[in-house]
């Protein structure tokens, strides 16, 4: 059994730790709600990019001279996979959850004997990547946050993939990230970004038709100058768009995870301080009942 000394011990490093965890757990919960602002801000601009983009695709798509970008290379044997995620921990299982998907993702490529690269937007991702797949890792990019998330950020990394994809160096591009829902719910969602991968067309509730994207409603529309025109400078502009879209998201999942962790460690030290200033008092009303006896016996004997 420890000493009075040890437990006391225990428990002001454990009462350290509460403060701490307690501190972190109210600065993510003040930095997710901006994040959260921003990235449900950023949805409709997104969302409607990439159904404007799904109608001109429609009108190109199998007409020669179709962009690259939305026709692909022709051949779907090297894939491009981004994982993004923290470049910090103490967020729960949303550096993990996304590592997990990758790692599915990977090594079902794989399996199907394609070539796999891998770039990583975060420490975090690396990190655990490296052990399996460090040689398919072709760079990580870091402190994409800070000091500020912004959008000039992310157009680089999308300029980065449109750079790879026009030197040849994959055929497809798929991204991974957390859709935020709640600050204990977070998506993984994997996204094609090359090709464009038209949005999937919302289905009826009560039938299994599927009803016409929003703002389209079958409706014909004359682009000027032309739509591969539009396309030619609008696809490239859209995987930067997506890409921030997805960092939006992916800030505002990791800020509610690490509130909700950092909430269930404040409670697991409030519980630990509990049981431990119990097995204190017990102790230390052992340990003076036990010199009475001593002081009792000693009296009765003289």
């Amino acid at each position: 059994m420890p000493n009075l000394k040890d437990l006391k011990v225990r428990i002001d490093s454990v009462k350290s730790t509460r403060k701490i965890t307690s501190a972190m757990k109210m600065v993510a919960a003040a930095k997710l709600r901006r994040a959260q602002e921003q990235a449900e801000a950023s949805r409709p601009y997104a969302q409607r990019m990439e159904r404007m983009l799904g109608s001109l695709a429609a009108a190109a798509a199998g007409q020669a001279g179709a962009p690259q970008l939305l026709a692909g290379s022709g051949a779907e044997q090297t894939h491009l996979v981004v994982v993004a995620t923290a470049d910090r921990g103490l967020c729960g299982g949303f550096n993990s959850s996304i590592v997990r998907e990758a790692r599915r993702l990977v090594r079902s490529l794989v399996s199907d004997g394609k070539t796999v690269k891998i770039l990583c937007v975060g420490r975090k991702g690396r990190d655990q990547l490296r052990r399996d797949f460090g040689s398919m890792i072709v760079d990580t990019i870091e402190d994409v946050a800070k000091p500020k998330l912004s959008f000039d950020k992310a157009a680089a990394i999308g300029t980065r993939i449109v750079t790879m994809f026009a030197a040849g160096e994959f055929d497809v591009c798929t991204m991974i990230y957390a859709e935020f829902r709640s600050a204990i719910s977070q998506i993984v969602t994997p996204q094609q970004l090359i090709p464009f991968a038209p949005p999937k067309a919302q289905k009826k509730q009560g039938d299994g038709e599927e009803a016409p994207e929003d703002g389209l409603n079958g409706a014909v529309y004359e682009y000027e100058p032309g739509e591969e025109e539009i396309l030619t400078e609008l696809l490239p502009t859209n995987i930067s768009v997506q890409v921030f879209k997805a960092l939006l998201e992916n800030a505002a999942s990791e800020h509610g995870a690490r509130m909700t962790a950092m909430d269930n460690a404040t409670r697991n030290a409030g519980d630990m301080i509990n049981r431990l200033t119990l097995v204190y008092n017990r102790t230390r009303q052992a340990a003076i009942t036990g010199e009475l006896i001593e002081i009792i016996s000693a009296k009765e004997a003289m």
